[in-house]
Order: C-alpha cells, then sequence, then structure tokens
C-alpha cells in the first residue's frame, strides 16, 4: 500500500473513538484476563510505552517489530514493538517510545512523526500498563539492532499485517514450560501473540472500520 495513502489513513482513523477492549480482546490469549482492560485498572503499575512505526519501502509501506534475545525472563524471545520502561528523565511516555525505539533500533528520535496514540494495556505477568503510540518516517531507516536486546529486526508490509490468512490460534509454550491456548499474527514464521497481538487487535478493528 502506498506510503502517502498508509499516513493518510492513519491520521483518519485516529481522530475516531479507540474501541479499548472491543478491539483488544479479539487477539487476547484464552481464558481471557479482565484485568488487562481499562475498566479493571492496576493499582501501582510500572508504565511503559511501545511505538508502531510507520516507514517507506520500495514498493510498500512496513512496520519494523523486534523478536527480543531468549532469557529466563517473562517476555523473553518474544516479538514486540520496540519500547520500554519510562524513565524519570523522560518528559512523558511518548518519549519513552521515541527513546526506546532509538536505542534498541537505531532510529533517531527526531526524525519520528507521532500520530497518536492506541489504548493503554496493562500487561499482567510484568506489572506493566504499556501505553502504544504510532508515528511515521519519512524515510527507510538505517536500523541498527542493540544486541543486548535485539535479537533480530522484522519488517513486515502493511499488506501483510492486514491480510486476515495470517491471523491464526494454537497453543503457544511460554518459556519452554506453560502451554496456552492465544491468538496470534504469524509474521515470518514468527507467533506474534499476547500484548503485542492485541495493540495489533485493537489497530486492525480501526483499520477495518475506518
Amino acid at each position: 500500500m502506498d506510503f502517502k495513502d498508509v499516513i493518510k489513513k492513519l491520521d483518519k482513523m485516529l481522530s475516531q473513538p479507540l474501541p479499548g477492549r472491543l478491539g483488544q480482546i479479539s487477539m487476547a490469549p484464552k481464558p481471557v484476563d479482565e484485568k488487562r482492560f481499562s475498566e479493571y485498572q492496576p493499582i501501582n503499575p510500572r508504565r511503559g510505552a511501545v511505538l508502531m512505526l510507520f516507514y517507506p519501502g520500495e514498493n510498500d509501506t512496513l512496520v519494523p517489530f523486534i523478536k527480543r534475545p531468549s532469557y529466563d525472563g517473562v517476555h523473553g524471545g518474544q516479538v514486540s514493538f520496540p519500547g520500554g520502561k519510562w524513565e524519570e528523565q523522560d518528559q512523558g511516555l511518548s518519549q519513552t517510545a521515541l527513546r526506546e525505539t532509538e536505542e534498541e533500533i537505531g532510529v533517531s528520535q527526531s526524525s519520528v512523526n507521532l500520530l497518536g496514540k492506541l489504548s493503554d494495556l496493562y500487561i499482567p505477568p510484568s506489572n506493566f500498563l504499556v501505553s502504544p503510540f504510532i508515528g511515521f518516517v519519512e524515510e527507510m531507516p538505517m536500523f541498527e539492532a542493540d544486541p543486548f536486546e535485539v535479537d533480530r529486526i522484522i519488517s513486515c508490509p502493511v499488506d501483510l499485517l492486514t491480510d486476515l490468512n495470517i491471523r491464526k490460534e494454537g497453543e503457544i509454550i511460554v518459556r519452554d514450560k506453560m502451554k496456552l491456548n492465544a491468538p496470534y499474527f504469524d509474521i515470518e514464521k514468527e507467533m506474534v501473540w499476547g500484548a503485542t497481538a492485541m495493540m495489533l487487535g485493537e489497530f486492525m478493528f480501526l483499520w477495518e472500520n475506518y
């Protein structure tokens, strides 16, 4: 899809009321944990932010995901948007998203145009309340992955992201221990599930309805 057309559509859809739970729940792991949704605000959560970044490719528009290195932690080996925890020097959560994106994949904060954000989403296992921001850069970035934070960068075309055929459901093995059933996006043979899939669920609700 043409980059300028994508940005126009994003700008229009982000001016609409956010669906929140209505969009997020479509990609929530089963059984659904209602504490994830905004009507069940957690007490003293840690705050974090991520960035869904759009950029022009040669013939299409792309969004980068990162795969975390495997480690014995809540999110080890998972695929997500670039982002991380709020720090005291951040002037708001939007700067958290921009700073973390620059640190993790090398996209300069000053080059990113923010369009808006999706609904906050609570992640019970890590007690994080995450704000997903949406932005774009005018040119294809020269990515530089932080080897301590990023195992690989996955650039996904918007046309693939919006393809219903990549939305699947199956058994997820978490940290080689726990099994659960969850919907996911099948992107470059990676299972994008959990909080990232729920954010994408809300995004796709807006994309398909506006």
